[in-house]
């Protein structure tokens, strides 16, 4: 009997038959991937608690049975539901889906690893209004735990995820639970409120790792600002990148940006809003410059397009405004809305649509309102819609799972100073290489910080092109080693991409892997996830 069915059948026993499923159907599915490939599991075992998380690990290590945790698959272009290697038992958090406690007067959430993203933004409506969840364009079934160990980010002034986490309970892969920071104090006060505990912090050492599975959470939430503030700037020339980010980087380390911002190209938005124009490009790839300008010019966007919010009281707000208006006048043209403007924005498109006028002001209107949205923790799928971009048969319907179509995805997110300098140098390193292999380059750079910025960009393929699938491989692979030869270092890294993270006799991931030795010497879990093999 091989070691994966003498586990299954120890699995079966301990979890039940209900949370085993080692069907041909259900290994397909969760073997999935957005990539270019995947691998396929030998089960899938579904928990809902940290008992039977605790239990199925112990076994795992009784056989020797690689498992690979998901609190809900929906890592969209970096692996998905898939293990990096075949055969693994994906552990599917998403039956722990349980909101075990909301604060609303310390303004804290503590969830299990399935919550998602509008569950947690509905029951924080409810139990403490006066805040906000911080959350990303993955849609509003993606886990906010998921994204937060993954070091992901979002809108608000709390945009950096694992920076506001405070207090994890860690299922080892021995089988012990972990609480970190004073989380292992009885009748500590302070589990969720002070994040560093007393003696070493370990809780870093569980964010892209495969050190341990977080079964529970302490998520900060946003205090909802007295005043908001949306803004888009308009920079017309597509040269005007370097110079952008060096109007706005003073503004961002001197707190008046206190919320990410994100400088993105006109191929981001085009994207959003559409598929590729393949009749009118006559099929050519990447878009044609003359198209590309003639799209810009209909859709009435800048070549890079900055967005944000000012948050605060109503006089720092009027403040922020002030100034960001002085800094970036010579840049193109801004824009500001807050809520009454935006809603009188929607009466006035809705009174033009009834008479068949305003059609530019309605679809303005209709892909602000998402947006708007997400800069005030409000859930939203419509991100999900860019990934059709290179499909060559439109969907019928709205993205609700990209696993269901052909969309193929893979992310380069380096980060970069905060220096206009190398956001021009990351163009002219990249750009070329993606028009070499047929590829747009949409791109947002974010400045999440104010010394860094993460520059989000994104190989979207046709995955029933077997020839568009190879070369977004190729174009992944060049662009990854390019950018770190040059410095430039991914902030997260796909399944495809960790092998090239790795370089022997660094130090770095000697200990990583001296410490993946002691907790897991048997290498069962996540084994291949960033610490190597």
């Amino acid at each position: 009997m091989r070691h994966s069915e003498a586990a299954i059948t120890d699995w079966t026993e301990s979890l039940g038959a209900d949370k085993v499923d080692a069907s041909e159907d259900t290994c397909g599915r969760y073997g999935r991937t957005l990539l270019p490939s995947g691998t396929t599991p030998c089960c899938v075992l579904q928990p809902d608690s940290e008992e039977e998380v605790q239990s199925l690990v112990q076994i795992a290590q009784k056989h020797g049975q690689a498992i690979y945790p998901i609190s809900g698959g929906k890592n969209w272009g970096y692996g998905d539901a898939c293990a990096p290697v075949a055969q693994a038992a994906i552990v599917d958090l998403s039956a722990m889906n349980r909101i075990l406690k909301i604060d609303a007067v310390m303004g804290y959430a503590v969830i299990e690893p399935g919550v998602t993203q509008q569950q947690l933004y509905e029951a924080v409506q409810a139990e403490a209004p006066e805040f906000w969840v911080d959350v990303t364009g993955a849609g509003p079934n993606a886990t906010v735990v998921g994204n937060a160990v993954e070091r992901g980010f979002g809108h608000t002034p709390y945009g950096d995820h694992v920076r506001s986490t405070c207090g994890m309970n860690v299922v080892l892969p021995d089988g012990r639970l972990l609480k970190t920071g004073f989380g292992h104090f009885p009748g500590n006060k302070t589990e969720h409120h002070y994040p560093y505990g007393v003696g070493p912090i370990l809780d870093g050492l569980f964010s892209q790792s495969n050190l341990g599975i977080v079964t529970r959470i302490g998520i900060w939430l946003c205090p909802k600002p007295e005043a908001f503030s949306f803004f888009l700037i308009k920079v017309p020339d597509e040269e005007g990148l370097s110079e952008t980010v060096e109007a706005l980087r003073p503004l961002r380390m001197q707190g008046v940006l206190n919320s990410a911002v994100h400088i993105g190209n006109d191929l981001r938005i085009f994207t959003s809003l559409d598929t590729y124009p393949w009749d009118v490009a006559d099929g050519e790839t990447p878009l044609p410059d003359s198209l590309r300008k003639k799209m810009r010019a209909e859709t009435k966007l800048g070549a890079w397009n900055v967005t944000g919010s000012l948050t605060g009281t109503s006089a720092q707000v009027r403040e922020a405004r002030r100034r960001l208006k002085r800094a970036s006048s010579h840049l193109g043209s801004i824009v500001f809305v807050n809520d009454k403007k935006l809603a009188l924005g929607q009466w006035v498109a809705s009174r033009l649509h009834r008479v068949g006028l305003g059609k530019a002001l309605v679809k303005n209107i209709e892909a602000l309102v998402p947006n708007y949205g997400l800069l005030k923790g409000v859930p939203t799928d419509m991100p999900l819609q860019s990934l059709a971009w290179r499909l060559r048969t439109p969907l019928s319907e709205a993205i609700k799972d990209p696993l269901d179509t052909n969309v193929g995805l893979m992310w380069l997110a380096p980060v970069l100073p905060l220096r206009g300098d190398d956001a021009a140098k990351l163009m002219r390193l990249v750009g070329p290489l993606f028009c070499e292999f047929g590829f747009d380059l949409p791109v947002t750079l974010t400045m999440l910080n104010e010394r860094s910025m993460v520059a989000v960009m994104n190989i979207s393929f046709d995955k029933s092109e077997a020839d568009e699938a190879g070369r977004a491989q190729a174009c992944y692979d060049q662009a990854t080693q390019r950018l770190l030869a040059h410095g430039y270092i991914p902030y997260r890294s796909s399944l495809a991409g960790m092998g090239h993270l790795v370089e022997p006799g660094d130090v770095f991931w000697e200990v990583t892997q001296d410490i993946k030795s002691a907790l897991d010497p048997a290498g069962i879990l996540a084994p291949g996830r960033y610490i190597p093999l």
